[in-house]
This record gives structure tokens, C-alpha cells and sequence, in this order.
């Protein structure tokens, strides 16, 4: 197997996987460093972040605070002091956001208030990607943001908001979870005067995500209280006055959808292999593919922050068991549990992936092509994916399509016996640079 580094463009041929066992330290989590280093900019005080995550995704939220003035340094060894403002110090900022999608939905909603000009722009996918709800939910709070190209999407230009209204904020919940981040993050700026309340509307999707967001809200001192409206959706409020406080450090955790890689190797070349910074205690919901990975047949044991996972092994014999699941709590790591499928001894059902179309591709439409070329039957729907596994794993090149998760969950396949080539390896930079060497070292390649 060739190891990383990869240039982007590149392919890279992994040979079949008998076996894999060891133990590797997770990346930083994407989410929460992308969610502390924002709450850090607004907090009052200085916050040591420790276990930071260095990666595409973190390199365009810290080059956007800098070029909003806040104060970033470099202490070495993933650990970054940030000094927070409640205010920006730099009022217009041109700011590129890459492909990160969390980045620019919570950049949005904070600097919708911040009363100042501001651009954001991405690549050519990130202008594809809807952000429509979240604009609508923001303007009759006062927000002026209009659309630079086509309605609905990026790129933004962002100018001082009006007087702030003293009404729930409304936001659609079935899009995407990081709609109601972002104003969730922003709330502080807006119940200067007035408590902010934000009403759900629909089914609210990738629930644990917010779970996440609240809880680290929580860890710079602001409290959301819950609550349901007559409909029975989610309602939040933030109180007037509430502003963020550093913790003085923050250590974040290990990236568990990175994680769900390294477990399904468990699963399908027979471990043990253990991940650390990810446990039972962990604040991220993906921490909950441990469970697929036991449905699925492996043999999980956790300690409060490490996961391990062995089985027989695929070349034992071993098949993961079918399964039909809702992965509506989970959609990362249910590219993860795709693959799997191709493995298992029936026919798979991914449920409730809607959310899927508007990531990094359209993941429906990707997986289902990519499955196909190992030879599984593929039923694809608007919000789910049926997979057949073949009788044996054709040899297959994989296109990733700019994703780091297709480069990521498909290099699982060359468990199967088969070489697989992986084209444009590099794009796993967007959260994990070295995942390619770290698979490496577990497989013996």
C-alpha cells in the first residue's frame, strides 16, 4: 500500500488488506474545532484550545477570524491561543471558506451582526450548496444579506443589520443541522435586548450535532434552555445579556467520524484495532457508529475515551450482518456503514440520508456509482440507498468527486481481496492529511 502524503490529482493503489490490528490517536474533531474556535473568538478572555484539528476545514475558520481581526497564535503542538471580542475589530473582511460548509453557516449568522461589510465565497461546490434557509431565517431578525450570484446560494455580501425584532427566530431543521448552529452560535449578539427564542420548523435532522453545539455553548458560559412548540418541534431560548466567557482551556476531543474508518477496519480485517480520543464520553454523536459497527457483527469494547473493535476477520469467513437502519442521527458516518454493506450477508438499507445531497457531492449519487463498480446491486431513492453485495469485490477505481469521505470510507474495500485505486487521495486533507499513512500502519503496508 502506498502511503500518504498524496498530491491532489494523484491516484493512489491500495493493495488488498488481509489484516489489520494496533492503535492510533484521532485528529481533533472537525466539528468541535470549528465550533470552539468560533465560540473562542466571542468569548470575553483568552482561550487556550488544545488538540485543535489541522485541516483544510480548520485552516479556513481561523483564516476568517483573522481577517476579521481576531487575535489567533500559534502555541505549538495543536494548541492555539485565541483572544475573543464581542465585536470584530475588523469590520470589512473578504472572506473564502473553501468547501467547509459548518464554516460558512456559523460565519454567516455571527457576522449578519457584527455591523460591518463582509464577502464570503467558496469553491465552485460550496456555490452550489443551499444556504437559503439560513438567510431567511436571519432577515426578519434584521440581517442584510444578499446574494452575489444565484439566489439562495453563496457567495454573500453581507451589510449592517437593522433594528433587531423582537420575534422568534424560524428556521427549517430538515436541510441541515448547521442552519440552526449558526444561529444558535450567533444568539448572544442578538438578545442584547430581548431574549432570543428560535422555533424549529419541521423535523429537525442530525439531532446529536446540536446537542454538540449546546453543549459547547454550555462550556462558554451560555446557557439554552429547551423546549417544544404546539407542534412539537424544537424551541430554544437564550436569555438577554447572555454573552460567552472563556474556560480559561479547552481540550477537544477526538474526530469520531474519523473514527468510524479505523472501527469498520475492526469490523472487516479483524483487529483488534483501537482508536484514541473517542469513548463512551465522548460529546459527538458519531460516537454512536460503535453501535452499527455491533449490529453489524463486531465485537465493540469502550473506556470512557478509546474504542476498540475486533471480529473473526473477512478472510476468516467472517460477514457483517445485513441491516436496515435509520441514519438520520448519523449521516457521515453512514458512508462508513455503506461500504460495510458491500461485505455483509444480505441486502443493506441506509434510511433517511436525504441530507446527503447537498454535502461535499451528492453523496446518494456518488456512493451508488462507486458501489456499483465492485459489482453490488444499487436501489438509490431520494433519501436512501439499498445495497446488494456482490458475490465476490470486482477491482475498481474509485473518483472521490473533491470528498474526503469517498476517499476515506471507499479505501475500506480493499478488504475485500481486491486492489483498489483511489483517484484524487489528497482531498482528505478537508479533515484528516495523514489518513492514508495512518491506515498504513495498522495494515502492515
Amino acid at each position: 500500500m502506498n502511503p500518504a502524503p498524496v498530491a491532489a490529482g494523484d491516484s493512489i493503489e491500495l493493495t488488498p488488506i488481509p489484516a489489520a490490528r494496533g492503535e492510533l490517536r484521532l485528529p481533533g474533531s472537525k466539528s468541535i474545532s470549528i465550533r470552539a474556535l468560533l465560540l473562542a473568538s466571542l468569548a470575553e478572555g483568552e482561550t487556550r484550545l488544545s488538540g485543535l484539528l489541522d485541516a483544510d476545514d480548520t485552516r479556513v475558520m481561523r483564516a476568517a477570524l483573522l481577517a476579521c481581526g481576531v487575535s489567533l497564535i500559534d502555541a505549538g503542538g495543536g494548541d492555539w491561543s485565541v483572544r475573543g471580542a464581542s465585536r470584530f475589530p475588523h469590520r470589512t473582511a473578504d472572506i473564502f471558506v473553501g468547501n467547509s460548509g459548518l464554516s460558512i453557516r456559523t460565519l454567516v449568522a455571527v457576522l449578519a451582526f457584527m455591523d460591518g461589510r463582509y464577502r464570503l465565497s467558496g469553491v465552485p461546490r460550496m456555490h452550489e450548496r443551499p444556504i437559503g434557509d439560513l438567510v431567511d431565517a436571519l432577515r426578519p431578525l434584521g440581517a442584510n444579506i444578499d446574494y452575489l450570484q444565484q439566489p439562495g446560494f453563496p457567495p454573500l455580501q453581507i451589510e449592517p443589520a437593522g433594528q433587531r425584532a423582537a420575534q422568534p427566530a424560524r428556521v427549517r431543521g430538515n436541510a441541515s443541522s448547521q442552519f440552526l448552529t449558526g444561529i444558535l452560535q450567533a444568539a448572544p449578539l442578538l438578545a442584547r435586548e430581548h431574549d432570543l427564542v428560535i422555533e424549529v420548523e419541521g423535523e429537525l435532522i442530525s439531532k446529536p450535532y446540536i446537542d454538540l453545539s449546546l453543549a459547547l455553548m454550555q462550556r462558554f458560559g451560555v446557557e439554552v434552555k429547551r423546549a417544544q412548540t404546539a407542534a412539537g418541534s424544537p424551541r430554544y431560548t437564550v436569555a438577554r445579556g447572555a454573552g460567552y466567557r472563556s474556560p480559561g482551556c479547552f481540550a477537544v476531543e477526538g474526530d469520531a467520524s474519523s473514527a468510524s474508518y479505523f472501527l469498520a477496519l475492526g469490523l472487516l480485517a479483524g483487529g483488534p484495532v483501537r482508536v484514541r480520543g473517542m469513548g463512551r464520553a465522548s460529546l459527538q454523536g458519531d460516537v454512536r457508529f460503535a453501535d452499527v459497527i455491533a449490529a453489524m457483527g463486531g465485537e465493540v469494547v469502550q473506556g470512557d475515551d478509546w474504542t476498540e473493535v475486533c471480529s473473526q476477520g473477512l478472510r476468516n469467513g467472517f460477514r457483517p450482518k445485513a441491516i436496515d437502519a435509520d441514519f438520520n442521527h448519523i449521516p457521515d458516518a453512514a458512508m462508513t456503514a455503506a461500504v460495510v454493506a458491500l461485505f455483509a450477508d444480505g441486502p443493506s438499507v441506509l434510511r433517511n440520508i436525504g441530507s446527503w445531497r447537498v454535502k461535499e457531492t451528492d453523496r446518494i449519487a456518488a456512493m451508488a456509482t462507486e458501489l456499483a463498480k465492485f459489482g453490488a446491486g444499487i436501489e438509490a431513492g431520494a433519501d436512501f440507498l439499498r445495497i446488494t453485495p456482490p458475490p465476490s469485490l470486482r477491482p475498481a477505481t474509485v473518483d472521490t468527486y473533491d470528498d474526503h469521505r469517498m476517499a476515506m470510507s471507499f479505501s475500506l474495500a480493499a478488504c475485500g481481496g481486491v486492489p483498489v485505486r483511489i483517484n484524487d487521495p489528497g482531498c482528505v486533507a478537508k479533515t484528516f492529511p495523514d489518513y492514508f499513512a495512518q491506515l498504513t500502519a495498522l495494515t502492515g503496508g
